[in-house]
């Protein structure tokens, strides 16, 4: 047994006002990736009425706003996400019967419903594009951003410029018919759209009225800060020496014309409208720059920034690489936090906290400890870590039980991101290159998928022991997660100590204290090496949070309560993920158990 302590705790940093009441703020989302959610009609694809079947448990749990991933026609290059018609329903998905079904059952149950809108790219088989790439004369064509080529000396065709796509490869794909490259920011399935014609923009606005007719409660708008690039599309700076292509999201991300487009959104959409609206905000790391969109009223609810997702990636040249892997520090993660907690309170900046979604993988693998002895702990540690922040929470499918990533044992054919098989098949090309031989050693390519690969969070969500864990009855879209039988939403409804219920309990701490969603945030970890202290305050009302972040115990110097730390001579353990609730604390040396989370209240 390991022990360490604090030795002094700084005083805490004073924030002016306190942050305005909305309901949203006080809001828990729930993430559903509706393709894995339960499938209803036993094809083996997760749909609306699935959903449906499941609404009395996700309120249940506490939800009060539903998100749903993309359900709108397409291809799935990337899942949903390459939208070919955004006013129909995918029919895997169901009918409008089936929509109004849902939303009647979501409205019903006091919940809300916000649907996942992809507005910086469509698929390349959405009409628009076809006619855009029909011919160069045609009246669409400008509503994609088309370029002639580049030759060099040798009469070599290049791309217009050296950006590289964020799912590898060039930022651009040629195109024989009219003898021009189209831009894709992400696969070539996924043109982007030309956001400085104002038709494209009139489009937009069209199609997200046509939602708010059918009834959503608003969006989260995917990749939005991607919808204004660089003046000129100028070259990429060379951040990584010898390659072709390279990092280019300095770029094509938060341009100079996006709060333009943003504030255009909120004057003939949004302001017509009581919605709730999240925009998805990646490769953005400083609160300078996310800021904007969400402040002075004229603009969105939230942003879904990046950063602590980034935590545990290494970079390459400029820029992270998300499917690497590198350990991560404690240091650095209360760095982050704090920097979000505190930034722009006065302002009225709001915070959006999360620790999965379906683009990265299982938080109890990235940030706990997913082995049988640890998983329960360090998955409800997390938990507490994560509803003791101040911001909107978002909750993705299958994190309220603690869903682990898939086995190292898999092999990359069981991969079906294409994120995944492009990171791949680029290091496998490479690899073959370099040795001159088709067989490599792949191995630290497949450790790096285990840890990070986006297919773990869109494996299917486990309901239960029988076969497919209850998803479905016919062969799922994908292959489950092998501990099922052990790890499932009927045997933890059963446990009132699993993590489902521990994610119940905390739900319900958090909405009865205001002090966990609005109070004030001071770090007094003072560096320990394994254990996050922060404190609360909110008016008279204070709260301390405790989280050992180690398989080792810890001890942490409190100290003088009322002198150093502002707090009551005495508090209330109101959560614990080891029990012990309604004990009190006081001065002096406390000692953390592996994993242990406490979240004390003053009296």
């Amino acid at each position: 047994m390991s022990s360490a302590a604090a030795s002094s705790v700084p005083p805490p940093a004073i924030s002016t006002t306190a942050p305005s009441k909305a309901w949203w703020k006080e809001a828990v989302v729930y993430q559903i990736y509706p393709i894995s959610f339960f499938d209803s009609n036993g094809d083996g694809f997760g749909d609306l009425n699935g959903i449906h079947a499941k609404l009395d448990y996700l309120k249940d749990l506490g939800v009060d706003v539903l998100w749903l991933s993309p359900i709108f026609r397409s291809p799935l290059a990337d899942m949903g996400y390459d939208i070919s018609n955004y006013k129909d329903i995918d029919p895997r998905y169901g009918t409008w019967v089936d929509w109004d079904n849902l939303l009647k059952g979501v409205h019903d149950r006091g919940m809300k419903l916000i649907m996942d809108i992809v507005l910086n790219h469509t698929s390349d088989e959405h009409p628009w594009f076809l006619s855009s790439r029909h011919s160069k004369a045609d009246p669409k064509r400008d509503w994609y951003i088309w370029r002639p080529p580049k030759y060099d000396a040798s009469g070599r065709r290049h791309p217009p410029n050296n950006w590289k796509s964020t799912f590898q490869g060039p930022a651009w794909e040629y195109d024989e018919r009219t003898e021009e490259y189209y831009l894709h920011t992400h696969l070539s399935k996924q043109p982007d759209l030309n956001w400085e014609n104002p038709k494209v923009r009139d489009a937009a606005w069209d199609l997200m009225r046509f939602w708010i007719d059918k009834g959503c409660d608003g969006f989260r708008m995917d990749d939005i800060n991607l919808i204004s690039k660089a003046e000129g599309l100028p070259d990429a700076p060379i951040s990584i020496p010898g390659e072709e292509y390279q990092p280019a999201t300095m770029n094509f991300t938060n341009g100079h014309k996006v709060l333009d487009f943003i504030k255009d959104m909120h004057s003939k959409v949004l302001s017509e409208n009581e919605l709730f609206t999240v925009g998805h905000t990646p490769f953005t790391h400083a609160p300078s720059d996310v800021a904007p969109y969400v402040l002075h009223g004229h603009g969105l609810n939230l942003v879904l920034h990046s950063e602590l997702m980034d935590l545990d990636s290494p970079r390459e040249g400029l820029e992270v690489v998300d499917l690497k892997t590198r350990e991560w520090k404690l240091d650095d993660l209360r760095s982050i936090v704090t920097k979000w907690q505190q930034f722009g309170r006065d302002e009225g900046f709001w915070n959006s906290i999360f620790l999965e979604d379906h683009d990265h993988s299982r938080s109890v693998s990235r940030f706990g400890n997913d082995s049988d002895e640890w998983r329960p702990l360090s998955a409800k540690m997390l938990a507490t870590f994560q509803i003791t922040q101040s911001g909107t929470q978002f909750i993705y499918q299958g994190q309220e039980l603690a869903m682990k990533n898939l086995p190292r044992s898999w092999g990359v054919e069981e991969y079906k991101d294409a994120g995944s098989l492009n990171h791949w098949n680029s290091i496998l090309a490479q690899r073959r290159h370099q040795h001159g031989k088709r067989d490599v050693e792949m191995g630290d390519v497949l450790d790096d998928l285990h840890r990070k690969a986006r297919d773990h969070a869109r494996a299917p969500m486990q309901w239960d022991a029988s076969p497919n864990a209850g998803f479905t009855l016919w062969t799922p879209w994908m292959r489950l997660n092998e501990d099922y039988k052990a790890w499932n939403v009927a045997q933890q409804l059963d446990d009132d100590n699993s993590v489902l219920a521990f994610w119940k309990r905390a739900i319900k701490v958090r909405k009865e204290h205001d002090v966990l969603i609005y109070g004030d945030f001071t770090d007094i970890s003072n560096g320990h090496p394994s254990i996050f202290a922060y404190t609360r305050r909110l008016g008279t009302s204070k709260a301390l949070v405790l989280l050992n972040f180690k398989d080792q115990k810890a001890d942490f110097v409190l100290g003088d309560m009322s002198k150093e730390t502002e707090l009551p001579k005495t508090m209330r353990l109101v959560l614990g993920n080891y029990g012990d609730e309604g004990r009190r604390i006081d001065a002096g040396t406390i000692r953390l158990r592996e994993y242990e989370s406490q979240v004390y209240l003053s009296e």
